[in-house]
C-alpha cells in the first residue's frame, strides 16, 4: 500500500476513536445485550435462542446505521471544514484519497462487527460466531463503501442517508420482492408484470441480496457452510471495488 494511502486511512482510523463513536458503539451493544436478557427472561420456551437471534437481529441493524451514517457524517464534516480542499491542493491523487479513506473506513467497519459479535460468544457457538463476525465485516465493508460513494456524490447528508437507507432496505427484501413477482397470485401473463419481472431480475443482477448476508439463522440453528461464507466474500469484494472505482470517476470529475 502507498505509504499516503496509509496514512490518510492511519488519520481516518484514528479519528473515529477520538470521536463518540466507540462510545456510541458501547452504549449501543450494552442496551441491546440488556433487551436481549429481558427477552430470555420472559421467554417460556427457547429462551436462549430467542435471546442470541433478538441480540444479533437488533445489532446487525444497529451496525449497519452506525457504519453507515459515520461515513456520511464524517465525510460532510471535512466538506465543511474545507478540509478535502486542502488535502487535493496538495499533490495527491484523487485516487490515493478515495482508497486511503475506504481503507480506514473498512477497518472502522471491521472493528465494529468484531465488537458486536463479542458477547455472542457467551450466546452462540464458537464457530457460528465466527461465521456471523466475518458477514458482518463483510457487509459493513459494502455498506461503508456506498456511504462513501454517496457522500462524495450528493454532498450534502440528506440525500445520500436517503439513499443509503433506501438501497439497504430494497437489498435486504431484494428476495422477497423476486419471489413475489416469480409467482404473482393473479395476472401473471399482463404486459405490465411482465416488465416489473424484468425489472426486479435486472436489478438482483447488479445489487447485493443483503438476505443472505449476517444470518440469525447461523447463531439459532446450524452454522454456515465456508463455502458460502466465501462466496459472500467475493461478492462483498466485487461490490467494495465498483463503489471505490465509481466513486474515484466522480471524485475526478468535480471541481473543488
Amino acid at each position: 500500500m502507498d505509504s499516503r494511502i496509509a496514512t490518510i486511512a492511519r488519520y481516518t482510523l484514528l479519528e473515529a476513536v477520538r470521536t463518540r463513536l466507540p462510545a456510541l458503539l458501547l452504549v449501543t451493544l450494552l442496551a441491546l445485550l440488556a433487551a436481549s436478557f429481558f427477552i430470555e427472561a420472559i421467554s417460556v420456551a427457547e429462551g436462549a435462542r430467542l435471546q442470541a437471534g433478538f441480540y444479533a437481529a437488533s445489532m446487525r441493524l444497529a451496525c449497519v446505521f452506525i457504519a453507515g451514517l459515520y461515513v456520511l457524517v464524517s465525510v460532510t464534516r471535512e466538506f465543511d471544514d474545507k478540509g478535502l480542499d486542502v488535502l487535493l491542493a496538495l499533490d495527491l491523487p484523487r485516487s490515493h484519497l478515495v482508497l486511503g479513506k475506504l481503507a480506514g473506513f473498512l477497518a472502522i467497519g471491521a472493528l465494529i462487527a468484531v465488537a458486536a459479535a463479542l458477547p455472542l460468544a457467551l450466546l452462540a457457538a464458537p464457530q457460528a460466531m465466527l461465521q456471523w463476525a466475518a458477514s458482518l465485516a463483510l457487509e459493513l465493508a459494502v455498506i461503508v463503501a456506498l456511504a462513501l460513494f454517496c457522500i462524495i456524490t450528493f454532498n450534502q447528508l440528506t440525500p445520500a442517508a436517503s439513499f443509503l437507507l433506501g438501497f439497504y432496505l430494497l437489498a435486504r427484501s431484494l428476495t422477497a420482492i423476486r419471489l413475489m413477482s416469480a409467482n404473482p397470485v393473479s395476472g401473471g401473463e399482463e404486459l405490465s408484470h411482465q416488465v416489473i419481472h424484468f425489472l426486479v431480475e435486472t436489478l438482483a443482477l447488479v445489487m447485493p441480496s443483503f438476505d443472505a448476508w449476517t444470518q440469525t439463522a447461523w447463531l439459532v440453528n446450524e452454522p454456515a457452510s465456508w463455502s458460502a461464507l466465501s462466496q459472500l466474500a467475493g461478492l462483498s469484494a466485487l461490490y467494495v471495488a465498483l463503489l471505490a472505482a465509481a466513486t474515484m470517476f466522480d471524485l475526478y470529475r468535480k471541481n473543488f
